[in-house]
């Protein structure tokens, strides 16, 4: 029998890391020897998504497998981030691990960007959902009973009232038609509870809602390139909405 292949997850604690990880676990040929996130450093929190490095650091330990962070600064660039994820991918490298996994699905521009910077370090991408019609993805998520809640919307496209909602079958059919059933396009963020990937639920709770204008969330560029997917048809991005979770023991995860 031959060993598994050990490889390093780009972990975003979302839906699409959730079930990427699960393709690969269950696929058999594949070691996990991290989750590999990035954290904005003044805010402590998940870039992006918002959501806390505790909150996140509770996941991985439900999850069972170590997690590794990646800080960037408040106003980090492009280049920024490639230089200190390249000096974590030569560490990697170095430890024998040869190949990342994202959970990119339709994206080429940023998938290209990624397999750039991984050439760089001698270093290959797998990317388990690519090309996966997104609607399919996402009723393979529900099915295996995976729960998340959405933790960040773009007001582009959604507002306040769907920050805090359970992601689930419910939540997909009400989306408005030029939203991605997985949010592919930055549409909107999330966070995953439980699922098959967890040794048990981690219960959460759904605080305060926060505005945040793109001056205060993107204050310097953007630490991956812009898509244009859906550009032309959409009204510009004003800012993001949030909600703060928290690790909530002893009550009932979001109903």
């Amino acid at each position: 029998m031959s060993a598994k292949q050990r490889v390093l997850l780009c972990w975003s604690g979302g839906k699409d890391s959730a079930l990427c990880l699960h393709r690969v676990l269950v696929s058999g040929h594949y070691e996990v020897v991290a989750l590999l996130t990035t954290l904005n450093q003044h805010y402590r929190r998940v870039s992006m998504h918002g959501v806390r490095e505790e909150l996140l650091e509770a996941q991985a330990r439900h999850i069972g497998l170590p997690l590794d962070k990646m800080f960037v600064s408040l106003r980090s660039t492009n280049e920024e981030y490639a230089e200190r994820m390249r000096a974590i991918l030569l560490r990697y490298k170095a430890l024998g691990v040869d190949h990342v996994v994202y959970g990119d699905i339709f994206l080429q521009d940023l998938r290209r960007w990624r397999e750039d910077n991984l050439a760089q370090a001698g270093m290959h991408g797998l990317f388990p959902l690519w090309q996966i019609d997104t609607g399919q993805l996402m009723a393979e998520f529900v099915s295996l009973g995976f729960r998340a809640v959405v933790c960040c919307v773009n007001d582009a496209y959604l507002d306040e009232t769907h920050v805090g909602s359970e992601l689930g079958a419910a939540f997909v059919k009400a989306l408005p038609p030029n939203v991605d059933p997985c949010g592919e396009n930055g549409e909107y963020h999330s966070f995953a509870f439980a699922g098959p990937i967890f040794r048990e639920s981690l219960r959460v709770r759904v605080g305060e809602k926060v505005y945040r204008p793109v001056e205060q969330t993107h204050p310097g560029s953007i630490v991956c390139p812009p898509s244009s997917t859906h550009a032309s048809v959409r009204s510009p991005t004003r800012g993001f909405w949030f909600c703060d979770l928290t690790e909530a023991d002893g009550e009932a995860p979001p109903p």
